[in-house]
């Protein structure tokens, strides 16, 4: 049994303890939602009729933005271009934004939350929309490959540091 002497002198009794305060952090998804949605398929019907397959490029960007002391919201575009020697298949283009609540966080907390793992949560969301949107314009549904957020992040802020640090960025 442990002796409850030592619990007590363990206790740094200098220090005030907040009054029902709650000061621990927390961050948690409020709600997500279309910011926008652009779908264009301009050579329909025709392009359903081509023979050879288009060729497909997909963008990402990824923006935050404080919205108060305690909310934030990311958003995370996408644009998939599908074009071929005879045109442009199809342009589905996806804003997709979270509001993010944050309370009790420091900045070096709460930025790689908002370019990291925020997109990594919502991202499945944005994918199912834009495989969606593709099926929806005639076409087979695109199905995006997860993608690593959190490596991405800490490569572009490493990269980053390189920068600022005068390094050079890459490989010889």
């Amino acid at each position: 049994m442990a002796d409850e002497g030592n619990i007590i002198s363990n206790l740094d009794l200098d220090q005030p303890l907040p009054n029902g305060e709650d000061t621990a952090p927390a961050i948690g998804l409020i709600s997500q939602y279309i910011k926008d949605l652009s779908v264009e398929n301009p050579n329909a019907p025709e392009s359903y009729q081509w023979e050879l397959a288009p060729e497909t490029q997909v963008d990402f960007n990824i923006a935050a933005r404080t919205l108060s002391e305690e909310l934030h919201e990311i958003e995370l575009k996408i644009i998939v271009t599908s074009k071929g020697a005879q045109g442009t298949a199809y342009i589905v283009e996806l804003a997709y934004g979270a509001l993010i609540g944050m309370r009790n966080v420091t900045d070096d907390q709460a930025h790689p939350f908002l370019f990291a793992e925020g997109p990594r949560l919502v991202f499945p969301f944005a994918r199912r929309i834009i495989s969606d949107a593709i099926r929806d314009a005639g076409y087979p549904p695109l199905m995006l490959e997860p993608i690593d957020f959190n490596g991405l992040y800490f490569a572009q802020m490493q990269q980053r540091q390189q920068e600022e640090m005068g390094e050079p960025v890459g490989q010889a």
